[in-house]
């Protein structure tokens, strides 16, 4: 028997956002365990309108955890009944993918005598981009659009994707073969980009004892999200979270500080500081405030920068430059705080 879900409009504020999010983080951390880390900040992205990109090797969780991502999420208008959207699609970049494998294609139509768009797997809610890194650069290029503008060209018609549109795209690090770096502008593109480490032993142990668990799937007790919320949920984050102007002038003085670095070739940009607002609002809500405080910048920031940053030979790992940076103006910002109690 299938599940039924009430559609009705509902009143929708900071608790029914925060019920949302908690409603996709169990429902996701049921097919991937030990990593309840990576899960937030995935959720985080999806609640403030990014991208995410996972680094590690295979068989590490990326794809399992995208597919759960896409799976918890369903279409709650009419035009799902037309199976016209996705929930989820996977695109497997391959040496050999084209553009248009990715964003669709226009066909000609015997019957008819016309041209018609043939949409891609790039027109749905989640989109899969597993192991991006293995196609060149033209066709990693084919997202830049998409994930930029919510929209793809083709034969100089736009298509405007889905307002949910999401982006988790996974690489496997660049020393294995057969691999192709990301363009700079296509990093810029991901909100994130999260290395998944492997799990503690405990949490290896837990992944071996539940596959018979994993493999039935979650239950009705774990109902997935509608568009609907998610889409509420995005705009509780933007409206009633409280950014202040001390969260500003520590995003803008901490940037300064790594333009100034002698170790820092090029530093962020004032985009990336744009797009942490809504990352640090959404990990706000994630913790039940309505107000932006600097245990969210010392969480998120060494995640929206580390990637865009590009440093010298020899110098340290990017979260540790990165904390030496941010950590005056997110002193000043707890003094700020105190005194003004």
């Amino acid at each position: 028997m299938s599940e039924s879900f009430s559609f009705a409009p509902q009143p929708f504020g900071l608790s029914e956002a925060h019920g949302v999010a908690r409603r996709l983080f169990d429902r996701v951390r049921l097919a991937v365990r030990g990593r309840d880390d990576v899960i937030e900040l995935v959720l985080i992205a999806l609640l403030a309108d990014g991208h995410v990109l996972l680094e590690d090797f295979p068989g590490s969780g990326k794809t399992t955890l995208a597919k759960a991502l896409g799976e918890a999420l369903i279409d709650d208008r009419e035009v799902a009944a037309r199976g016209s959207i996705e929930s989820f699609r996977r695109i497997q970049f391959t040496p050999d993918l084209l553009p248009s494998d990715v964003t669709g294609t226009t066909v000609f139509e015997p019957k008819t005598g016309t041209f018609s768009f043939r949409p891609g797997p790039v027109f749905a809610h989640v989109v899969l981009a597993d192991e991006i890194n293995r196609t060149s650069p033209k066709v990693q290029s084919a997202l830049l659009e998409a994930m930029g503008e919510k929209q793809v060209t083709v034969d100089n018609h736009t298509h405007r994707l889905d307002a949910l549109f999401f982006v988790i795209a996974t690489q496997n690090p660049l020393d294995l073969a057969g691999t192709y770096p990301l363009p700079t502008p296509q990093l810029d593109r991901f909100l994130f980009k999260i290395r998944m480490d492997f799990i503690d032993r405990e949490h290896e142990l837990e992944v071996l004892r539940s596959i018979r668990e994993r493999r039935a799937g979650p239950g009705v007790e774990h109902r997935p999200a509608l568009r609907s919320e998610v889409l509420a949920a995005r705009q509780v984050v933007e409206d009633h979270i409280h950014v202040s102007a001390l969260v500003h002038e520590v995003l803008v003085d901490a940037a300064d500080a790594l333009r100034a670095d002698r170790r820092v070739l090029q530093g962020v940009s004032t985009r990336a500081l744009v797009l942490s607002l809504p990352a640090l609002q959404a990990r706000a809500m994630l913790y039940g405030r309505d107000y932006v405080n600097g245990e969210d910048l010392e969480a998120l920031l060494p995640k929206v920068f580390a990637h865009r940053l590009t440093l010298s030979a020899g110098a340290a790992e990017a979260e540790e430059v990165i904390g030496a940076a941010m950590r005056p103006a997110i002193e000043r910002l707890s003094r700020a705080t105190l005194s003004a109690r």
